[in-house]
């Protein structure tokens, strides 16, 4: 592989975030990441932080009450929205995200709750609202803290009384909807201002989730590249797959993404097609990236956490791990197809069948996402018969998550 690929694997098993926090490499941390994307297939992330996230919702996604999703513009709230509705018991319902901020404060109130006809210029026939069509399901209000004060009053009311009533009709309705809400305001600040009422805030915040900004997430930084780099070569047929260079790879690593995933997101898109495939040089980069002070690539902040797909021992060079022929000419790192060395054994021991079964698992996902569920084509990728995978599905119950209903 020529040396100026770029490359998701660390040069040692000390691996250390873009911030120089080190990053657990042991089997057990492999383990939870694992089991975690099992759960979460569509969102990508190893770190710490994440994991943490994961964790916590993980748990709250079995339960009932409201949620609070704090976190930075563009770090990913309706997705973990969307991800704990569909683990939740009303995944068979309808999942309605609602942007608090994007809808005039007129017309917001019908949206929520409906309205009968005749109930102003304009309703010439009755609408059924976002609460009465997600009955049993989940609505997201994202941008909460831009809710106008007389619309919080109104939506405590279904928080308490789980009832409401639509504009024109005198006619309660019962509110069967899991609320789940997030901001990138702070909430207590707005609230000592008298823009955000202390009581909702209180029926809101139940089971909050604060999600960490990318730049606080440096193991992932590198695999949300290689993530939209696929998706993007694809979307825009170049005719070479891009790829970066060490030197922009760092750049992306140390740069501050103050408006997170989704600027990076957007920034990989503007970069393929540009580029219009092959390799990409800092010749692409916008200004405010290349301004930036960029660590020494030798320094431990360029290190990467290991992505969750490459539980192997990084204490020597990647290289080691491929064959010759595993690493395509054009790719900026290498396809994994045999490790040729061992897993790091932590010092405590671990139980080799569990860790076993829980990596196996992992792979029996990921081939089943890949093929659509298809379980001939996945035990084929698998090298396994297929009355061999679809015996080890059935008794280890691993089923693909049921995806959600239609989103608005």
């Amino acid at each position: 592989m020529s040396s100026d690929h770029f490359s998701l694997l660390p040069p040692n098993s000390d691996a250390l975030s873009a911030g120089g926090t080190p990053i657990q490499n042991t089997s057990s941390r492999l383990i939870n990441s694992m089991g975690l994307k099992s759960i979460f297939p569509d969102i990508i992330g190893t770190s710490t932080p994440m994991l943490q996230v994961l964790a916590s919702a993980e748990k709250i996604a079995r339960t009932d009450s409201s949620v609070l999703i704090l976190g930075e513009s563009g770090t990913g709230k309706e997705l973990i929205a969307a991800a704990l509705h569909r683990l939740s018991e009303r995944a068979d319902k309808r999942f309605i995200a609602l942007n608090c901020s994007a809808i005039p404060e007129e017309l917001l109130e019908s949206e929520l709750f409906g309205f009968e006809k005749g109930a102003f210029t304009g309703a010439d026939k009755k609408r059924a609202g976002y609460f009465e069509m997600a009955c049993g399901g989940t609505i997201f209000l994202d941008e909460i803290g831009e809710m106008p004060k007389r619309l919080q009053a109104k939506l405590l009311r279904v928080l308490q009384e789980r009832k409401f009533t639509p504009l024109g009709s005198n006619e309660e309705k019962s509110a069967d909807t899991r609320i789940i809400a997030a901001t990138n305001v702070n909430l207590e600040q707005a609230v000592q201002q008298g823009e955000f009422r202390l009581d909702l805030y209180y029926r809101l915040n139940v089971l909050p989730i604060t999600l960490p900004p990318l730049r606080e997430r440096g193991s992932d930084i590198l695999l949300l590249c290689e993530h939209f780099l696929e998706i993007f070569n694809r979307l825009h047929g170049v005719a070479e797959d891009c790829y970066f260079t060490e030197e922009v790879a760092s750049l992306l690593v140390h740069y501050a993404w103050p408006g997170n995933v989704r600027q990076l997101q957007n920034l990989i898109e503007r970069v393929v097609v540009l580029s219009a495939g092959g390799k990409i040089t800092t010749n692409y980069l916008p200004k405010e990236v290349l301004e930036q002070t960029p660590l020494s690539q030798s320094s431990p902040g360029f290190r990467a956490s290991a992505p969750s797909h490459a539980p192997h021992n990084f204490a020597q060079q990647p290289s080691a791990f491929f064959s010759e022929t595993s690493a395509p000419a054009h790719k900026g790192y290498a396809k994994i197809e045999y490790p040729e060395s061992h897993f790091s054994f932590p010092d405590k021991g671990l139980n080799l069948d569990e860790y076993l079964v829980s990596i196996e698992n992992s792979f029996i996902l990921e081939a089943l996402k890949k093929t659509g569920n298809n379980k001939n084509k996945a035990a084929q990728m698998l090298g396994l018969n297929r009355t061999t995978l679809v015996e080890r599905i059935k008794k280890r119950k691993i089923l693909p998550l049921k995806p959600p209903s239609q989103e608005l």
